[in-house]
């Protein structure tokens, strides 16, 4: 990494940083939630608009409720902490689109999430579901998304603001943005690095606990996708994720902590 770059992160890190919630790690914060939150929507719209979503009633009312109650939970968990204020700009939509072959479900800052049909027989019912709904919010209230892109614009676009960016190449500020919040790939894992998948995995816990989720079905989940995965995967000192084995692991250390938030 050229010694230049380093001195631009120095800089940035110094002068623009915030505190993320529930974990209190200090994160690189380039873009406003404002700025995030608005360009998020337009790229979920199109999204949406190209679908196609589910026709499948069940399992769309599952999602939305799901995503409800988890949204209820988050509230409740942020006002607890007097961080209400840093969900200013949330306007949450939940939706289910139509895809077999993508193993996918998201969560973009703002709020707006998106579950395709083929991960659902991995969640099985609504508890997994609800493991995933868990985890994908919390990639965006711990701003996950506007951390990375933060890094991006520095590190892919050599700029430091988000209007910059987008006044000198918006193409490229829109695919970094759909990269900064995980779209594309399976269960946003692979754009995320393995501390962001971690603090996730903790953080959403935390949250489908107090949404009235068993959070014992976290581990079960993460179970079923090693017997998905059932191709050889790289080491996970090479992966930009936790190896799923790993991830059990720290996701059963963490559950005295989440119990003490469930109540049935």
């Amino acid at each position: 990494m050229p010694f230049r770059f380093l001195s631009l992160i120095l800089l940035c890190f110094v002068q623009s940083c915030s505190t993320v919630p529930v974990t209190g790690r200090k994160q690189l914060d380039l873009v406003s939630s404002s700025e995030i939150n608005t360009m998020s929507a337009g790229q979920y719209q199109d999204v949406i608009r190209k679908g196609p979503l589910s026709t499948n009633v069940e399992q769309t009312e599952m999602i939305k409720r799901v995503g409800k109650r988890i949204q209820g939970a988050v509230e409740q968990y942020m006002a607890s902490k007097g961080w209400s204020d840093q969900l200013a700009g949330f306007n949450w939509e939940f939706n289910l689109i139509q895809d077999d072959k993508t193993v996918n479900a998201w969560c973009m800052p703002g709020g707006k999430v998106a579950f395709y049909t083929a991960i659902l027989p991995i969640c099985k019912d609504e508890n997994g579901v609800a493991v995933v709904m868990g985890h994908e919010v919390a990639h965006a209230i711990a701003n996950h998304g506007r951390e990375r892109m933060s890094q991006g614009l520095i590190e892919q676009l050599g700029l430091s603001t988000l209007s910059a960016a987008l006044g000198q190449n918006p193409t490229a500020t829109k695919q970094l943005l759909m990269q900064a919040v995980g779209m594309g790939s399976n269960l946003g894992m692979l754009k995320f690095s393995r501390q962001h998948e971690s603090e996730a995995d903790h953080i959403g816990l935390i949250f489908m606990a107090i949404a009235g989720y068993d959070p014992n079905h976290a581990p079960s989940f993460w179970k079923r996708m090693i017997e998905m995965n059932t191709g050889q995967k790289p080491p996970e000192f090479l992966s930009t994720h936790p190896s799923d084995e790993n991830r059990v692991k720290d996701l059963q250390g963490w559950m005295p902590e989440a119990l003490g938030y469930y109540k049935k």
